[in-house]
């Protein structure tokens, strides 16, 4: 892989770029902050602006690795942060890349989120030559999958109790592509 670290991507609808410090106030209000937002998640709904600008200011820090890649996921027509997509595990030794994303309530079913991903797994595959890209979702958040789906990526099962999320103990759906299969899909 040749890592190029977090750059600035553009879709028809989005700019996916780095977080910054200004970011936070956004960050809390839009997506952050909602206990429906993240019930599936691994991290607390932030209780204030200050939680959000820490976790920006982590980001920000973080951006000195040239293999460390979070977004936040901008729509052109609002210009303003309304969730986020990151690699959240990174291994090397077999070329692969562990995605995780979150979107506000507002936006949901609107295509952002699938949008998003398939500019990561372009650029994953394309710019920094990863082999295969996986993602899970909590079974009980079918929609997490059905994006998963939009892009390419193939369910390959579910382990049971395998995770943990804000909603506790849960199955895990696990769906992934291969840059043989991105490929070939490219043709």
């Amino acid at each position: 892989m040749i890592h190029k670290g977090t750059i600035t991507l553009e879709t028809d609808r989005l700019i996916l770029r780095r977080f910054s410090e200004d970011d936070a106030e956004a960050v809390f209000k839009n997506w952050a902050n909602d206990h429906e937002v993240t019930k599936f998640l691994m991290w607390l709904p932030h209780v204030s602006v200050c939680a959000s600008r820490d976790w920006c200011i982590h980001n920000v820090n973080a951006y000195t690795a040239e293999n460390y890649y979070s977004w936040v996921i901008v729509p052109k027509t609002l210009g303003e942060p309304i969730g986020s997509i990151s690699v959240v595990k990174l291994d090397d030794k077999i070329s692969m890349a562990h995605i995780g994303y979150c979107i506000g309530r507002n936006w949901w079913h609107k295509g952002y989120t699938s949008e998003a991903l398939k500019a990561i797994v372009k650029f994953l595959f394309e710019e920094v030559g990863v082999n295969r890209i996986e993602a899970r979702h909590d079974t009980r958040n079918a929609n997490s999958g059905y994006v998963m789906e939009k892009v390419g990526m193939k369910y390959e099962g579910t382990h049971r109790q395998a995770d943990w999320n804000n909603s506790g103990l849960c199955d895990a759906a696990y769906y992934a592509i291969l840059a043989e299969e991105y490929f070939e899909e490219a043709k």
